[in-house]
């Protein structure tokens, strides 16, 4: 019995520890290829050229997703979104059951069962391998939804947008999964799309425009071309919900360019010269919800909570400034009236402001949630004091203090893109703190053990005094050392609007999860947030 539990745990894992020294390795040999991968040898340009049809093709396939779609007893179309899914097992399959179920009831309202599903981006976590799609994503779904018919390739439709974890292996298995001629069965749904990036019709008047923008943030010729051959055949006056795997909107202090390539979708929508509007923008990649109100109602939704590891929300701005299609245009933090309290209103965002700082305290107990990082901080502790104990000179502590400064500077540059000084002040305060521990533990443990070690001259007995250092410093590195890091990241999540990523992470929270259920008529849409 134990075994067979060990063996599902393998199977279907919990929620992956970001801050495994094996796994961060693995992380950055992905990005380092995927991205040199990615700039030489495009996959969206390979699928392109392998798609030679002509261009009224991509707009039958667009047409014929409609007859996919089922209306209610009112005339509306149903249509689910998720996205930042396949992490820990358990929060993924709660998603998907939720999304499987036939109907849902948010207060007197009954929500019927999406007609088609969107996954917005990240289907996988943490890195893009056939078992982790096997294991962590389709299973999950076959079970919350067993396939009817697994000869049949009929079913309700799934469309998905990759995200950059999807790219870590150059998009070979997304495109050979979800864009495959024959439909890729995920229990009861049905992969419908042919390349990495898709338009299609919902209503008579919605469509549904999803990019795909690589991990340079950039928009290719061909995916450029379809759009605008797209927006041309559509009829006039349509309303698109455009989607990326990443919210621009709330990066524009760190990533214009991932604002840039969602204003450059838009942008061949509108100046396509047939009236088109758009009067939703979503994305997922961050892992919470929030929804941002902006000009005429226009609503720009994040929704990544499909089972990956929560991201904070405190951080979020009130307010927000885009460039939309050369025209400033000012975002609010949208508001949601309290159904206990008509007359007041809550913010847009989940988990609440509150919840998201007290949740960022955690990080207190950094070193035991995260151990197997703190024994790699316990082994960098035991080197560097090792080097003091052969020369114990300034020039030394200026050297580890320097390498500590270079690593944890570098470090957070590589991650945040914020205001130099901030990334400065912090991480040089992170690189003294770890230093002054470091230096003063190791000086004491020295001085301790050279002053009660006896030694009787024989050589072997100098192992037997650096295995006595090794006791007394590994222990200092994963407690000190390991609570230090999380420390730093706490009080930057907190109080300086850094580590968004990192500081959460790091606690692995599977909860808060949710996802979104469109209605959309001819005289609008409603947005539901479970």
């Amino acid at each position: 019995m134990a075994d067979d539990l060990l063996n599902d745990t393998k199977t279907y894992p919990g929620m992956a520890h970001w801050f495994d020294p094996v796994l961060l390795l693995q992380l950055l040999n992905n990005v380092v290829v995927s991205s040199i991968f990615g700039q030489y040898a495009d996959r969206r340009l390979v699928i392109a050229a392998l798609d030679t049809v002509p261009p009224e093709e991509h707009s039958k396939r667009a047409e014929d997703f409609r007859s996919r779609l089922k209306t209610d007893q009112h005339g509306g179309v149903w249509i689910d979104w998720v996205a930042d899914l396949g992490d820990g097992f358990d929060s993924t399959y709660a998603v998907a059951s939720l999304l499987a179920s036939k109907d849902l009831k948010i207060g007197e309202t009954l929500l019927p069962r999406g007609q088609a599903l969107i996954m917005g981006g990240d289907e996988v976590y943490p890195k893009a391998t056939r078992e982790a799609y096997a294991n962590q994503l389709r299973q999950p779904y076959a079970w919350a939804a067993p396939d009817p018919d697994r000869k049949n390739d009929d079913g309700r439709p799934l469309l998905a947008i990759p995200g950059n974890h999807d790219w870590y292996d150059g998009l070979v298995l997304f495109l050979a999964l979800f864009c495959k001629e024959k439909p890729w069965h995920v229990g009861a749904w049905r992969s419908y799309q042919r390349r990495s990036y898709f338009a299609v019709r919902l209503t008579e008047t919605w469509w549904l425009w999803a990019t795909d923008i690589q991990l340079a943030d950039d928009m290719d010729g061909p995916q450029a071309d379809y759009f605008k051959q797209i927006a041309t055949a559509m009829p006039e006056n349509s309303r698109i919900i455009l989607c990326s795997a990443e919210p621009g909107w709330l990066y524009t202090d760190s990533n214009r360019k991932s604002w840039e390539i969602m204003e450059y979708a838009a942008g061949i929508a509108i100046n396509a010269g047939r009236g088109h509007t758009i009067p939703v923008l979503l994305s997922g990649d961050t892992h919470h919800y929030s929804r941002y109100v902006g000009k005429d109602g226009r609503q720009y939704v994040t929704s990544g909570g499909g089972g990956a590891f929560l991201h904070p929300t405190h951080q979020l701005s009130q307010d927000v400034s885009v460039n939309f299609i050369n025209h400033r245009e000012d975002l609010k933090l949208g508001t949601m009236p309290d159904p206990e309290h008509p007359e007041k209103t809550t913010a847009a965002a989940y988990p609440s402001f509150s919840t998201s700082r007290w949740l960022t305290l955690r990080n207190a107990f950094f070193a035991f949630t995260n151990w197997d990082f703190s024994l790699l901080m316990g082994g960098i502790y035991f080197l560097f004091a090792l080097l003091i104990s052969l020369r114990d000179q300034p020039d030394i502590y200026a050297l580890i203090a320097a390498i500590f400064g270079a690593s944890l500077i570098g470090y957070t540059f590589k991650q945040e893109v914020s205001r130099k000084f901030k990334i400065w002040a912090s991480a040089a305060v992170h690189a003294a703190a770890h230093a002054f521990v470091l230096i003063y533990a190791a000086r004491y443990a020295i001085a301790f053990n050279n002053a009660h070690f006896a030694w009787s001259g024989e050589w072997w007995e100098i192992w037997k005094w650096f295995g006595l250092l090794a006791m007394e410093m590994v222990p200092v590195g994963f407690l000190v050392g390991s609570t230090l890091f999380g420390l730093n990241m706490l009080i930057t999540c907190l109080l300086l609007r850094m580590n968004r990523n990192d500081a959460f992470s790091s606690l692995r929270i599977g909860a808060y999860n949710n996802f979104l259920r469109f209605r959309l008529t001819e005289d609008g849409f409603d947005m539901y947030v479970w």
